[in-house]
């Protein structure tokens, strides 16, 4: 696999008050994340941290996106590597779940993360069950979000 040299990601995280009261804390966490690809997601406080109204349900939260991406850097190795090996991925879906946890120090972080994918190949030659474990420990040996936090990550594959 080439080696990457450095290289810069931008994100833009913005919020408003608006006409919101600021002083009672009653405010909207409700923000958005915009990339340098032009995407603009909705994003807010995690409910379970911020109770609602001012939370918003439906908007993606930083804990939730700290576990999908670690489950799209693994997902994007595991496909990499399966393609080199003639292998066919027709459906890969993966049912993260990171868990919320005081931690050594004892503050609150995302402590755990599992992924649980699963996969469905086919053609003639298709992965062993050693093997499919084999190519999500090589996934996961080459995930760079998964070299950049602290969680503990599980595979338990489906």
């Amino acid at each position: 696999m080439k080696e990457l040299a450095m290289h810069e990601y931008l994100a833009q995280v913005r919020w408003q008050r608006g006409a919101q009261r600021f002083s009672d804390n009653q405010y909207s966490r409700g923000h958005e994340w915009r990339f340098d690809g032009g995407l603009t997601v909705p994003a807010s406080s995690s409910p379970l941290s911020v109770p609602l109204p001012m939370s918003v349900a439906e908007f993606v939260d930083p804990e939730e996106a700290l576990v999908a991406s670690l489950a799209s850097c693994h997902m994007l190795f595991f496909l990499g590597f399966a393609s080199k090996r003639g292998w066919i991925v027709d459906d890969y879906t993966d049912d993260a779940v990171g868990i919320m946890d005081k931690n050594a120090q004892g503050k609150l972080a995302i402590t755990h993360i599992t992924l649980r994918p699963r996969c469905v190949f086919s053609g003639d030659s298709q992965p062993s069950a050693e093997q499919l474990h084999a190519l999500h420990e090589q996934a996961h040996a080459h995930c760079y979000v998964a070299h950049s936090i602290r969680a503990e990550v599980l595979i338990e594959v489906q």
